[in-house]
């Protein structure tokens, strides 16, 4: 019977393969209450086994690597979320998908949404910018989903922008505040409830907005 050939590994599949394990070695330190700012590159490459020289053949310096961290913290979510909100299914049952998709993400992404939430507020500037970046980017698509939704009498493009960012970033805060503090899985039900409960709110209290009447009133 003949042997089972072995694979063997391309240069490009090494390259690959070392490059994640770069972005897993921040998010690992992150994960030990390091601040992104407070990570060498001699940590991060001793974390992986190589050596600081070698870095280099992946990432220019260390704010291209987290700003790679924090695309594709967002790309993934990005893309579930639309395609949430773009399925056939009744319209009371979108925010309720929509906040299943967005906390069953993050849970299963915890070490990724840990760094977005400690440096949206942190000290590497290009790194806060990039995600206030992706924030306002979902707020762009929650918006112009919004507006196939409502009337566009009744709605301004600036006050559907401002709509979804208080959707946005009240799911923001049930992530940082509440989802990140807990033992996976513990209450995901409850939690998964209570964020529906405050979109709902907001939503209700959307449908007796009218963009003219604030001009009426000035």
């Amino acid at each position: 019977m003949s042997r089972p050939q072995k694979r063997h590994r391309s240069h490009g599949d090494t390259l690959i393969n070392t490059r994640q394990a770069l972005l897993e070695a921040v998010l690992e330190l992150i994960n030990r209450d390091k601040s992104f700012d407070g990570i060498s590159l001699r940590e991060v490459t001793r974390e992986v086994g190589i050596t600081p020289g070698a870095f280099y053949r992946h990432f220019p310096d260390m704010d291209s690597l987290g700003l790679e961290l924090v695309t594709s913290s967002f790309s993934t979510l990005r893309t579930m979320l639309i395609t949430v909100r773009a399925n056939p299914i009744p319209e009371e049952l979108i925010i309720r998908r929509s906040v299943e998709t967005f906390i069953t993400y993050v849970r299963a992404h915890r070490r990724q949404f840990q760094f977005i939430s400690r440096e949206a507020f942190g000290g590497v500037a290009i790194i806060r910018n990039a995600i206030n970046d992706e924030f306002k980017q979902l707020e762009v698509e929650l918006a112009s989903d919004l507006s196939r939704l409502v009337s566009s009498e009744s709605w301004s493009e600036e006050d559907l922008q401002m709509l979804a960012s208080l959707m946005i970033g009240s799911m923001i805060q049930i992530v940082t505040q509440q989802l990140m503090g807990r033992p996976r899985g513990e209450d995901d039900a409850e939690l998964i409830l209570k964020a529906e409960k405050q979109l709902r709110l907001i939503a209700l209290g959307a449908n007796a907005w009218h963009s003219t009447s604030s001009k009426n009133d000035a």
